[in-house]
């Protein structure tokens, strides 16, 4: 049994906490926050503290908090070493204090306070400054029913970047059509089937092959009509950049140059 405190209560410490009390393998020891009404809806199934001094023996202790928050939390542990983990995707492992043994635990997933989160299709990023603690971390993502990977620093960074374009922006882009329909009183339900469709596509075949419309086509009439339909002058100009990049990544741009040059 993996005994398991967590410290922290924003949306990725709730659902951890949620499944690690579904896991039958492991025990939720203790929840802190320094704010103890954040978690006191909670005290009835666990042992919830506000205060560091009151923290007790744990295998790992997860610091599920904001990235700026943890290189203040783990110095502020009132202990020395026990593994302690972040769960952060940009956050070095080596910006927590040495007192403790030191790890990481990301859960590769966007988490919103009131949707449910299958774990068993997220994928857990582990790193440890100690070999001997990488089998628990491991065994911990496991009893989720995970998949663990081990993941460098570099790694993790370089998977949360591509992470923030595919989440991200992409519900970014997602809001400025919402804007466009909804300007129109076209109901954004309509446009779901093809969001679901779009991110089924990349399950099968790359990102590359999966790409279709006007700016793969070099269809001039169509994106024209776009940019005139575009009222907002920050759309229109995500529109022609996103419009110029996937030219120049389908070799748009490059068969136009050939063309004008055979011309000339």
């Amino acid at each position: 049994m993996i005994t398991v405190t967590i410290l922290g209560a924003g949306n990725v410490a709730t659902h951890l906490y949620k499944a690690f009390k579904n896991a039958k393998d492991v025990t939720v020891k203790q929840w802190y926050n320094r704010t103890y009404r954040a978690i006191s809806s909670y005290a009835n199934e666990v042992e919830t503290i506000d205060d560091l001094s009151q923290l007790k023996t744990a295998d790992i202790y997860i610091m599920a908090v904001s990235d700026d928050s943890i290189a203040a939390l783990s110095k502020a542990l009132p202990f020395e070493n026990r593994l302690i983990a972040h769960t952060s995707g940009s956050v070095s492992i080596h910006d927590m204090d040495k007192k403790n043994q030191r790890a990481v635990f990301y859960p590769l997933q966007t988490f919103s306070k009131d949707a449910e989160v299958n774990f068993s299709e997220v994928p857990i990023c582990v790193e440890v400054t100690e070999k001997a603690n990488l089998q628990l971390m491991k065994d911990l993502a496991e009893a989720l029913g995970c998949t663990a990977h081990k993941i460098n620093t570099e790694q993790r960074q370089t998977l949360h970047l591509s992470a923030v374009f595919i989440n991200n922006f992409t519900n970014q882009l997602y809001r400025i059509a919402h804007e466009i329909s909804d300007a129109k009183s076209i109901n954004f339900d309509i446009l779901k089937p093809l969001i679901l469709e779009t991110a089924k596509k990349v399950q099968d075949m790359s990102p590359y092959m999966a790409q279709t419309g006007p700016a793969k086509r070099n269809d001039k009439k169509t994106i024209k009509r776009h940019l005139k339909q575009i009222e907002n002058e920050e759309h229109k100009a995500i529109y022609e950049m996103l419009t110029a990049s996937i030219k120049k990544t389908h070799g748009v741009t490059t068969r136009l140059n050939k063309h004008r040059k055979a011309k000339n």
